[in-house]
């Protein structure tokens, strides 16, 4: 039985975010990597990293669905609190890496700054779900 629904919510919102993260990087990145004149270490380093990124979300999702059916909330809490920490992180190195090199597309982080805000708000709401 479920008991948390914003563990479910954001579980589901990682799985999705790893998916289209994971489609976007084949779909665009990639033909322009493979397409230019850059080193071949190179555009394995970046394939690697854009895998990588959406395993790493599959498996987020993959542990708040878990957690989300979980009976006793104080023990997932801790997991809940972790993931925050790695999505703000995520989110700050994003930010400050764009910002250095790329300022003029500051605005492009948009997207990904919501999605970022949605399943930290998600996670935080879920860690508040007491046993009933």
């Amino acid at each position: 039985m479920m008991k948390n629904v914003f563990y479910l919510i954001a579980g589901l919102l990682f799985i999705l975010l790893a998916v289209t993260h994971t489609w976007f990087g084949i779909e665009t990145a990639l033909p322009i990597l493979h397409s230019s004149n850059i080193d071949n270490s190179t555009i394995t380093i970046f394939t690697f990293q854009l895998h990588m990124i959406g395993i790493q979300d599959l498996l987020y999702g993959i542990a708040a669905i878990t957690m989300a059916f979980q009976k006793d909330m104080a023990k997932v809490k801790f997991a809940a609190w972790l993931l925050t920490t790695i999505l703000l992180a995520r989110w700050v190195v994003m930010t400050l890496i764009t910002v250095i090199y790329d300022r003029n597309n500051v605005t492009d982080l948009l997207t990904s700054s919501i999605a970022f805000l949605v399943l930290i708000v998600l996670l935080l709401l879920g860690a508040r779900v007491r046993d009933k």
